[in-house]
């Protein structure tokens, strides 16, 4: 177990500092609650184990390899990314009837992982924390940390977004929180490409 300590903690490190995932839960919970984010939590968990278990099979050395395959995956995240900010920016979060204003479904949070670049520059750079093994058993243990860890700090930042609400009592400080998270997302769409 010991030996699984400095994979836990360069996980914790990659996955807790502020990214796309981080912005969006903490937004998500402030605008629609803890409870019902719930879905979205626990997509970006398990899409964040299936996407380091993939590297660990050797899906990130091939991105590696392929420099071509690699900017495709930035070009993909990137648009997804500013497509994100465009929806907080224009969010009407005193108006919440909108069918189309909810929180990430589960599936929409797990296929989101798949080309998040944060997920897999974390996942890539873990490689070199996981114990010898044979690709399944790297797999698992990447799969299963970044799964766990990352439940852990999801409710923390979704939480955190729940306990903002309070301070945010009315339309302009909501609209300017909203503002700050999608500029937030567009810095980290360029940052995608570093």
């Amino acid at each position: 177990m010991t030996e699984l300590l400095p994979l836990f903690g360069f996980v914790f490190a990659g996955l807790f500092s502020p990214g796309p995932n981080v912005i969006l839960l903490t937004a998500s919970g402030a605008r629609f609650g803890f409870r019902p984010t719930l879905p979205h939590i626990l997509g970006v968990a398990f899409g964040v184990g299936i996407t380091s278990a993939i590297t660990g099979f050797g899906l990130g050395a091939l991105l590696q390899s392929y420099p071509s395959l690699r900017l495709i995956l930035q070009i993909c995240a990137s648009l997804w990314i500013l497509w994100m900010a465009y929806k907080l920016w224009l969010a009407n979060p005193v108006q919440k009837n909108d069918a189309a204003d909810r929180p990430f479904t589960f599936i929409e949070a797990v296929l989101f992982q798949w080309i998040n670049p944060k997920v897999w520059a974390v996942a890539l750079s873990a490689m070199v924390y996981v114990p010898m093994g044979s690709p399944t058993e790297q797999a698992l243990t990447l799969g299963a940390t970044f799964s766990g860890i990352n439940l852990c700090v999801c409710l923390f930042w979704t939480y955190a977004g729940t306990l903002l609400s309070y301070l945010l009592t009315n339309a302009t400080a909501w609209r300017v929180f909203l503002r700050i998270m999608a500029v937030a997302l567009v810095c980290f769409s360029v940052l995608v490409f570093i």
